[in-house]
């Protein structure tokens, strides 16, 4: 005999024979009410799942900084996400700390994908199965191409590009990137790069370097270096110097090679050039304003050329009022520190960052050497806050205008809450894209 009805029915007809009658009603009402809820928008929905892809290194707090800004940015405009960390596998316990102290739900993979997406470990693995998304978090270049060509190869899900240099790269790459659901390029100059290249995907603009939304701190830290070095709130400026090109020989304990035999000996030929300017505006600072000045690292191997090529070539009478920073700090300290003082001027890039997202005045110097991250400047308002190292009439600039920063610090502290508007409305319609782009 032929089965009547599935097995929902046959189950109800059971049901309506051996409930009693004053149940039926009941029973129906409830069953509906199941129905109708189980189909109402938002019914099982659960949050969006993000897995960020950063974390390319230890050895620079600029480079720390990338990822707790993006998880800043996420955690104040997609509350209702969750997040997960995929980090290089260098990234330390120290560092790892840091983040959890203000991200402590934060959960941290890392470990890599084959070219057929094998995972290396199960954590990993589950954690690509458990996403939605992959973002791609700020960086000097797509760094983590090959992941991200794995994961979509794998998994078909969506990616997105946030905050990223481009100087060029090869036709594989290009077209993994015209798979974006955007592009998020952190100076004007990468962008129109990239357009140049015939890069496409749906959305391709500047967006900040998310850097901008560190908002990590480490105030005892800070405090207590400030105390033992008598730098007093609003009465100091940072100063940070660096090389051409980041000796990693160095910093790793490595033997040189033929491509760090000739970076270095372009360090040395353009060493004075770079730094003279730098002892200039510090002389310029300590003799006619009275404040003092710290000379810092923003990686490893910039305690050393603070020493070398600032504090043992300053005028003697210009030393009393000026800090070496002997030990590598992480992010946390650095910023704390910044915080307190009237402005940061030097070689870098993050700390300026860093600095103009919390609200002080920072000034840029770079050189060809460099990708293009430094027009940034230009695209957030601070264009003449932006020094070409190799054009001389720029260098000419940096001393008054770092003076500028203590006898006009409300015109500065102007200068840069503008900056910051221009940067937070990024920020703002950024993550707006990054939400239409995430399941519900």
């Amino acid at each position: 005999m032929a089965r009547e009805g599935n097995d929902f029915t046959l189950a109800a007809r059971h049901l309506h024979r051996h409930i009693g009658p004053m149940n039926r009603r009941q029973f129906c009402l409830t069953s509906l009410g199941a129905a109708l809820a189980a189909n109402l928008p938002g019914a099982d929905r659960r949050p969006p799942r993000i897995l960020l892809r950063s974390s390319w290194q230890v050895v620079n707090i600029g480079d720390i900084a990338h990822t707790p800004g993006v998880l800043a940015l996420l955690e104040k405009h997609l509350p209702d996400a969750e997040v997960r960390l995929w980090a290089s596998n260098d990234l330390s316990p120290e560092v790892v700390a840091m983040e959890h102290r203000r991200f402590p739900k934060l959960k941290i993979v890392k470990g890599t994908l084959g070219d057929s997406g094998k995972a290396s470990n199960e954590e990993l693995g589950e954690t690509v199965a458990w996403c939605d998304f992959l973002l791609h978090g700020s960086g000097p270049s797509l760094v983590a191409a090959k992941d991200v060509a794995a994961f979509t190869k794998k998994t078909q899900k969506p990616f997105g590009v946030y905050g990223i240099t481009y100087g060029g790269t090869a036709a594989p790459e290009r077209e993994l990137m015209s798979q974006a659901r955007f592009l998020y390029f952190r100076d004007s100059v990468s962008l129109a790069k990239a357009k140049q290249d015939g890069i496409r995907c749906p959305v391709m603009e500047f967006g900040p370097d998310g850097a901008f939304a560190v908002d990590l701190r480490q105030e005892e830290a800070a405090q207590a270096f400030l105390k033992a070095n008598g730098l007093t709130e609003g009465k100091f400026l940072c100063c940070i110097p660096r090389l051409r090109y980041t000796p990693y020989w160095k910093i790793r304990g490595q033997a040189i090679n033929a491509e760090g035999e000739r970076k270095n000996t372009r360090n040395l030929e353009m060493q004075e050039h770079d730094h003279t300017p730098l002892r200039e505006a510090i002389t310029a600072v300590v003799r006619e304003t009275g404040l003092k000045v710290l000379v810092c690292p923003e990686d490893k191997s910039q305690m050393e050329v603070g020493r070398t090529l600032i504090m043992e070539k300053l005028p003697a009478n210009v030393l009393p009022g000026v800090v070496w920073r002997e030990k590598f700090w992480l992010t946390d300290e650095a910023l704390s520190t910044y915080l307190h003082s009237a402005g940061l001027f030097g070689l870098e890039m993050h700390s300026p960052i860093m600095c103009i997202g919390n609200g002080i005045p920072a000034l840029v110097g770079r050189f060809k050497e460099q990708t293009s991250k430094g027009f940034m400047w230009r695209d957030i308002g601070l264009g003449d806050w932006l020094f070409d190292m190799d054009e001389p009439g720029e260098v000419a600039r940096l001393v008054p205008t770092v003076l500028s920063l203590i006898r006009d610090p409300a015109g500065a502290k102007a200068r840069v809450a503008k900056a910051q508007a221009v940067v937070q409305q990024r920020q703002r319609e950024t993550l707006a894209v990054l939400r239409k782009n995430l399941p519900g």
